[in-house]
């Protein structure tokens, strides 16, 4: 596996399909680019998911946030990308990405991104 940024999340089969459980991913040290500025935005990103038949691998997930590191994005585009990008990896039965930016110019943003996956 690749030890270098990388734009796809990795998965696996979920253990125990059959049970509606809740992972919990917290990543304190998310920066991307102000498109606007070019200087670095900080975040803590956290991702909550119900897996349906695949998870999201740890790994994968680590280097697919660091991708964004050199990449101009708004706080709100980036977070819906993350949750559009789990989307399409796993297809789970619910997940939340939360973007809670650092303050800049004396204010603070949360962005919270959620799908759930229709019966």
């Amino acid at each position: 596996m690749s030890t270098k940024p990388q734009k796809n999340l990795d998965t696996f089969p979920n253990p125990k399909p059959g049970r509606p459980y809740e992972i919990f991913f917290d990543a304190p040290e998310f920066t991307c680019l102000c498109p606007l500025t070019g200087q670095p935005d900080f975040a803590h990103i956290k991702i909550r998911y119900i897996p349906d038949e695949t998870c999201v691998e740890l790994k994968s997930l680590k280097l697919y946030l660091w991708s964004y590191r050199d990449e101009g994005a708004f706080h709100e585009a980036v977070t819906n990308k993350i949750c559009d990008d789990v989307i399409a990896a796993i297809d789970p039965l619910f997940v939340e990405v939360v973007g809670d930016f650092f303050v800049r110019g004396g204010i603070r943003t949360v962005v919270t991104a959620r799908h759930e996956k229709a019966k």
